[in-house]
């Protein structure tokens, strides 16, 4: 049975869909050995060419948006590139952080393997910043780090800036990173979760952005639900899931 993705929005201009957690947007040098590419899969899916408009992480789940042609995808592209987007993720994390906050932390810019890179040259830092909520807290009777119990909480976060990687480096630097990333986070919670609940994905999910038609001018919102295998963790630690409809 050929593969397909949740479509969220559709119409003459432009697709959203729910990306699984784990699937790339598209081809990189790093990943040669991949197959399959929510490029690929939904241009099959829909019989038109579609082009991405805006990162979304291997590893995080969520609205991912394309446009149906080069010019609508040029001027979506300078929405994100401009902070015109307003996106809300979902996460769990090592620890208990503040009730509410704001991550002002510069990052050095991080480049893509087909961008051209000086060898001399040293990334910059760029501004960058995070607004985050603190949902709901959990403290599980395991020993991982020297502490005899473990506490995770789940944020709500919004990104004002687009930073490659932002979101998983800001947490790393509060000293609160993702459950399940294996690039900043922490290994042996990582394996608590897959031991305890089977997770094997990193618990970082966009459920939703607000953005201006590119052709109507209106207001537009693109919203999904959680995937079964991140919203299972979030009833296995007695967490309620955000009041969003279900993914078909």
């Amino acid at each position: 049975m050929k593969e397909e993705l949740p479509i969220l929005f559709r119409d003459e201009h432009l697709v959203a869909v729910h990306k699984p957690s784990g699937l790339l947007v598209h081809r990189t040098v790093l990943d040669r050995h991949e197959t399959r590419f929510a490029v690929q899969i939904l241009r099959d899916q829909i019989g038109q060419h579609v082009h991405p408009v805006h990162r979304l992480d291997r590893g995080t789940s969520g609205v991912l948006l394309f446009a149906l042609d080069r010019d609508i995808g040029r001027v979506l592209s300078a929405q994100f590139e401009t902070q015109q987007v307003d996106k809300t993720y979902l996460a769990v994390v090592r620890g208990i952080p503040e009730e509410a906050g704001v991550i002002d932390h510069p990052l050095t810019r991080q480049y893509d393997d087909y961008e051209f890179r000086a060898p001399d040259s040293i990334g910059e830092a760029q501004s960058a910043l995070t607004r985050y909520r603190r949902l709901a807290t959990v403290e599980l009777p395991y020993r991982v780090d020297r502490y005899p119990t473990s506490r995770y909480a789940l944020l709500e976060l919004k990104p004002e800036t687009g930073r490659r990687h932002q979101l998983r480096r800001h947490l790393k630097h509060l000293a609160h990173p993702i459950i399940g990333d294996a690039t900043y986070g922490k290994g042996r919670h990582n394996r608590l979760f897959q031991e305890l609940f089977g997770c094997h994905r990193m618990l970082l999910a966009c459920l939703e952005m607000r953005l201006t038609h590119p052709v109507s001018g209106e207001p537009l919102k693109l919203s999904t639900p959680l995937s079964d295998d991140f919203a299972s963790v979030l009833d296995a630690l007695g967490w309620e899931k955000p009041g969003l409809p279900q993914l078909a």
